[in-house]
């Protein structure tokens, strides 16, 4: 009767254990599975349904933009993402690698005085979603940096920020730009 007493215990015990590593993730590892996805489509004039969409831009006192349906850059195109001080707040920067950058800098000398509407994705799942930001392109911008001031709380941005952090070292191995 002893034998199977300590053969249950020994069960207990290693079930108890894997039952721990699975279910109890430190908040690094919550945070190491954050994503975020980001579209950045270029502002048109409304000429046909097919190739054009309305973006309503922020929550309070919202605007519309119709823009490309099909986005110029997306958070495959991301090196780094960071929340930057602006005046009154904050604003998210995102640096491009050189597809990015490449792309940036063609769409925003070809666009001058458009807007370009940023769409994310983020939380868990992906399930919030919304457009944060619509920029009017004042200049070209060559180095590959947007900064914009997002429709989002400072929360929000930093789990915008660590989504497409964690997916840029996804995409690109563990690589990040350093400036």
């Amino acid at each position: 009767m002893m034998v199977h007493r300590n053969r249950f215990n020994i069960y207990l015990v290693l079930g108890l254990c894997v039952g721990l590593a699975w279910g109890c993730q430190s908040p690094e590892t919550k945070k190491k599975k954050e994503l975020a996805a980001l579209r950045l489509h270029i502002e048109t004039n409304p000429h046909g349904m097919q190739q054009t969409e309305v973006a309503s831009i922020l929550r309070e006192n919202p605007f519309e933009v119709t823009v490309e349906k099909t986005p110029f850059l997306t958070d495959g195109s991301v090196a780094e993402a960071k929340i930057v001080n602006a005046v009154g707040g904050f604003a998210i920067s995102i640096q491009f690698n050189r597809e990015g950058k490449w792309l940036l800098e063609q769409y925003t000398a070809a666009n001058h005085g458009r807007k370009i509407a940023v769409y994310c994705q983020f939380g868990k799942d992906l399930a919030q979603h919304r457009w944060l930001a619509a920029p009017v392109i004042s200049k070209r911008i060559s180095d590959g940096l947007l900064v914009f001031t997002p429709d989002a709380s400072r929360e929000e941005a930093e789990e915008i920020v660590l989504g497409l952090n964690n997916v840029a070292k996804k995409m690109h191995g563990n690589w990040i730009h350093e400036q």
